[in-house]
């Protein structure tokens, strides 16, 4: 009963929100874009990239001539690797609002949450501006098409599995999603970091200074079992090959043994 009520407070709260997010310029043109992105990449794989510190033992190089999901500050690595990822994904607003301008100069699709737009110029050509998706924080469910509404599952993971499928990958394959953070404290809190970040791949990921949200585990869990169902039903298949990530949901896999 108190899910019911959550989603219908927050359906009620997005009502004015609804034809922005479908008629405004930048949304018709995303999902113009998304329309051309469906089922573009069927029964192919492809590897959603976690920032957990993991990474530090995963051979990146592997990676180059793959498709692949990077995440909120993942290009922080691509000065080091000599290539980026083939998409970008980023919905945490701390993250957006932070490092925006870092975002939007990276070269390869970048995919958004819908309510970042304002944190970019109105001057900026339709060519130029980010993939949106419209996101919401209730309402779990997986979408097959991210054309609609899309709930993040407090993690920008789960956009990304929503992401893949939409494309038609048959075979997706996690690795740096640690699910372990060194930080405790109460889910979603809003932290400012006082140093080192040791919870990610690099110790400026979320350095001093930088604010950003304690992890919801056990909401990002939800996701990825809906992930998993979602993409078993479909004949399609998850699997983890992060270096000991502490994350049951998905069958593991060595990761050196894909290649």
């Amino acid at each position: 009963m108190l899910q019911l009520a959550r989603n219908t407070y927050d359906g009620i709260r997005r009502l004015p929100q609804l034809p922005a997010a479908y008629l405004h310029p930048w949304r018709r043109e995303s999902i113009r874009r998304l329309t051309e992105l469906k089922d573009i990449n069927k029964g192919k794989r492809a590897f959603i990239i976690g920032n957990g510190p993991s990474l530090k033992q995963t051979d990146l190089t592997k990676l180059k001539h793959e498709f692949t999901f990077g995440m909120n500050r993942i290009y922080l690595l691509f000065p080091e690797l000599g290539f980026h990822t083939t998409y970008f994904c980023a919905t945490n607003d701390l993250v957006i609002e932070q490092f925006h301008e870092d975002i939007l100069a990276l070269p390869m699709p970048k995919f958004l949450a819908w309510r970042s737009h304002h944190y970019f110029s109105t001057s900026l050509q339709l060519s130029d501006i980010p993939t949106f998706l419209y996101t919401s924080y209730t309402g779990p469910r997986f979408s097959p098409d991210v054309r609609g509404r899309v709930w993040e599952g407090a993690t920008v993971t789960n956009m990304a599995f929503q992401l893949a499928f939409h494309m038609g990958f048959e075979k997706v394959i996690l690795i740096g999603v640690d699910h372990n953070f060194t930080s405790k404290g109460e889910a979603n809190k809003t932290v400012i970091s006082q140093g080192d970040d040791p919870n990610h791949v690099s110790p400026n990921y979320f350095g001093k200074g930088i604010k950003w949200q304690l992890p919801d585990l056990d909401t990002s869990e939800i996701g990825y079992a809906f992930a998993r169902d979602t993409y078993q039903k479909a004949g399609r298949e998850v699997l983890d090959a992060t270096v000991g990530g502490k994350l049951i949901i998905f069958p593991k896999v060595d990761y050196n043994s894909l290649f």
